[in-house]
């Protein structure tokens, strides 16, 4: 053999000691002790058809991922599709649609700037109060349905299925809503179409994304987010500008603006009776913000994420609600005859505060680009009404309160029957483009009206009586992943709050800013509540389910398995 060859085959003394090559050996022992545990965990987690199909299937993106399955462990929270920064961006800008872009005008119309932003305020309060307790319920019990979950458990049974199928009616009536705005969105432009044929787009459009699940759901979120954010900081430095008189002549605002809109024509357009006004288009503007808790249930950490989810939010209500109220207080009176009024209908997207200030800038395109802005914002609301609407309907069949196919989950984590029947109920949006239709549409509004109130309501009385069984059971808060940082008490402010707005909502219904009262308008308003009572009434004197009782409460059962931090630890260690 050539001695290059020996050379190459000839093993080397070791120049390692014995304590150097004892710790390398305990070292690979360790990571093989770690490599084992890993795959242990993977094995426990996974489900059965985690381990038969592959990853685009399980994502939903092929035509297998639509099979069947009987496997009780395929459930949408244990798919953990939505990420982190999908959940960031859905608790930054989730579900700002019509109800901000388009509501906002009906709010300076008949409030004026000050009591707009006396009443958004409030809700914004109300809401973040509401988060926190949703927040310590969703992170220890997971729900990806609905929180009627934790009125059946915490509150009483037939109040969990009357406001169960009352929430999955007000996301299933929100499709056919958002349509509607997106047809009346789009004529802004006047390209000579019929808003049936725009229906129709938007519909085919939101089914293509609902169908891939919740991956598309939180992905469509994130960038739809992205969009409304940065959009928003637009808005605010060119209505700065306005404001200071720096706009292009070929608009209104080359003169410094101030504060005139506030002294001519004031602060206040009806007193008392618009701030109640306000409150109840706040509480429509916000609605939606709760469907954090059911996208929390599809994260795998939910107790670290959620902290940092409440400081979205709240700076949400800054960036999306505060800073351009008040802009737009001090650049649109509330006279201005463009501004939405009953009389104009509810969603007329042209009546828009936003987009009048962009057509008044002088800005060439700028009223086109706002537009176009709330009609992605518009779409995404609708796209996020499918998903909750979907998961409500499951959710509610798993629990035996709706028939038992809507409940079946294909290999994915969808609920595809449940999926197409709200798709199915969202053809109603055709009703809007006839006359007669329109009457019965705003009867289907009704029934939802007062549905925001009520659920965030419930919300803080779960977590009220959770706090309460909790104590009563000699348990430590110190064992809670996320607690409310206010507790019981801003639970309880909360639902003073949310009945304050129950009683501003009846006595606008009972003697309407506009028109005179009639029993038609005031339950138009307020069917929501004798529906709900009906329901609750209902299913008690079927199934004669009794009362809650503190004791009795089962704090562990479904409760969420958190991980020990050795296991983390292992989990992020390399392999």
């Amino acid at each position: 053999m050539p001695p290059s060859r020996l050379s190459e085959n000839v093993i080397e003394p070791s120049t390692q000691s014995f304590d150097e090559t004892h710790s390398d050996v305990q070292q690979g022992a360790v990571q093989d002790i770690k490599e084992r545990i890993r795959i242990r965990i993977e094995e426990e987690i996974a489900s059965p058809d985690d381990k038969e199909h592959g990853k685009w299937t399980r994502r939903g993106c092929t035509p297998w991922s639509f099979a069947f399955t009987d496997s009780p462990a395929v459930n949408p929270h244990e798919k953990q599709a939505i990420k982190a920064r999908h959940l960031h961006m859905i608790a930054a800008g989730g579900c700002v649609g019509a109800g901000l872009f388009v509501g906002a005008g009906s709010a300076l119309a008949y409030g004026g700037p000050a009591a707009m932003l006396i009443g958004f305020s409030i809700v914004s309060v109300m809401i973040i109060l509401v988060v926190q307790a949703l927040g310590e319920l969703a992170v220890m019990y997971p729900c990806s349905g609905s929180f009627y979950a934790y009125y059946s458990r915490f509150i009483h049974p037939s109040w969990g299925f009357a406001l169960g199928w009352n929430y999955a009616l007000t996301w299933m009536i929100a499709v056919p809503l958002e349509l509607t705005v997106c047809a009346i969105t789009m004529s802004y432009w006047n390209l000579n179409m019929s808003m049936a044929a725009y229906i129709a787009i938007y519909l085919v459009l939101i089914i293509v994304i609902a169908l891939f699940g919740s991956a598309a759901y939180g992905e469509e979120e994130f960038w739809s987010t992205c969009v409304k954010l940065g959009t928003m900081v637009i808005f605010t430095v060119i209505s700065c500008i306005c404001i200071t008189g720096h706009g292009p002549e070929s608009g209104k605002f080359s003169v410094y603006q101030g504060t005139k809109t506030w002294s001519d024509p004031g602060a206040f357009a009806n007193g008392f009776k618009g701030v109640c006004f306000v409150l109840v288009a706040a509480a429509f503007a916000l609605n939606g913000t709760e469907v954090i808790g059911l996208a929390v249930a599809e994260t795998p950490k939910p107790g670290k994420v959620f902290p940092k989810l409440i400081k979205q939010i709240s700076l949400r209500c800054v960036i999306f609600y505060f800073v351009p109220l008040i802009l737009l207080g001090f650049l649109v009176p509330y006279n201005d005859t463009r501004l939405l009024s009953m009389a104009h209908g509810v969603h007329d997207a042209k009546a828009s505060p936003f987009v009048i200030v962009a057509h008044d800038s002088g800005y060439i395109g700028f009223d086109s680009f706002i537009n176009a802005i709330i009609l992605i914002a518009v779409v995404s609301v609708g796209i996020a009404s499918v998903y909750g609407g979907s998961r409500t309907l499951a959710s509610l069949a798993d629990d035996g309160m709706a028939p038992k196919f809507l409940g079946r989950r294909d290999v994915s984590g969808r609920a595809p029957w449940a999926i197409l029947s709200v798709i199915i109920f969202s053809n109603i949006a055709f009703m809007s483009v006839s006359t007669g239709g329109v009457n019965a549409f705003e009867w289907l509004l009704g029934l939802t009206g007062l549905s925001a109130l009520i659920n965030w309501g419930f919300i803080c009385l779960s977590h009220i009586f959770f706090r309460l069984a909790w104590k009563k059971a000699g348990r430590s808060l110190d064992e809670l992943e996320y607690k409310a940082p206010l507790g019981i008490g801003g639970s309880a402010f909360a639902v003073l709050l949310v009945a304050l707005a129950m009683i501003a909502q009846f006595y606008i219904a009972v003697s309407p800013i506009v028109g005179t009262p009639s029993a038609e308008a005031f339950f138009k308003t307020y069917l929501a509540v004798p529906c709900i009572l009906a329901f609750a009434g209902g299913n008690w004197l079927y199934r004669r389910c009794k009362g809650i009782q503190r004791l009795d409460i089962p704090l562990d059962q479904d409760r969420r398995d958190h991980k020990p931090a050795v296991v983390e630890d292992i989990e992020k260690s390399p392999v």
